[in-house]
């Protein structure tokens, strides 16, 4: 019987190949990717126990292709690899909804101990998925079968902050850290505007859901 199911979004074809021998040599089953793209077409046809995503994808940034499977309901954790080690964009990757950080070069054996202990806090549960429109990573835009409404690069992060937690009010402060990451300064008013442009874009689409406002909290997908 095959081990729990790790999915790798790695373009570096050598270190990704390198990755899936250390990780079938532990009894673990994976898959690698090459692109954001293609992890999430694979992620249509089999759920992961965990994924390893690069950070620097050739179409897309991992944190955002992460942001893109929280926001489907897929709650399996996440590490993150990357050649970058500052602060700020470790910080950028936990706010994506990472779980963990592995800076390149790295030691295959300390990434299995680091990815088992994930696997072994890992919860079952599967949480609750907004239906009818997707978060597509790679062309930043809110996607149905039959349309596509681009998104810049905050916007999609606002919303995949909200899509995240469809139903519960996602606190201010948390969506400011979400749509910048890098810790710059935002006004409330700031934050306030973009909700109006996701709302104008979220009208284009008949089957998405709406944001409404909780006062004194912030915000919820519903």
């Amino acid at each position: 019987m095959p081990g729990p199911l790790v999915l790798i979004a790695e373009d570096d074809a050598a270190l990704g190949a390198v990755l899936a021998r250390g990780l079938r040599e532990e009894g673990l089953d994976c898959q690698v990717s090459g692109s954001g793209t293609e992890l999430l077409e694979r992620i249509r046809h089999a759920t992961p126990d965990a994924l390893i995503i690069d950070i620097g994808l050739p179409d897309s940034d991992g944190r955002d292709v992460c942001q893109a499977l929280r926001a489907q309901g897929i709650d399996a954790p996440v590490i993150f690899l990357t050649a970058r080690d500052a602060l700020v964009d470790r910080l950028a990757g936990f706010d994506a909804g990472g779980d963990d950080y592995v800076t390149k070069p790295f030691s295959i054996e300390e990434l299995i101990a680091r990815l088992r202990a994930l696997l072994r806090r890992a919860g079952a549960h599967e949480a609750p998925r907004v239906q009818g429109v997707r978060l597509d990573p790679a062309a930043h835009a809110l996607c149905t079968d039959a349309q596509r409404v681009p998104l810049t690069p905050t916007e999609f992060r606002i919303i995949a902050a909200l899509w995240s937690h469809p139903g519960e009010a996602v606190r201010r402060r948390d969506l400011l850290r979400a749509g910048w990451p890098a810790g710059a300064i935002v006004s409330d008013n700031t934050l306030d505007a973009y909700i109006v442009r996701l709302r104008r874009k979220l009208r284009a689409l008949p089957e998405a859901p709406t944001l409404t406002t909780v006062h004194g909290v912030g915000y919820m997908v519903e």
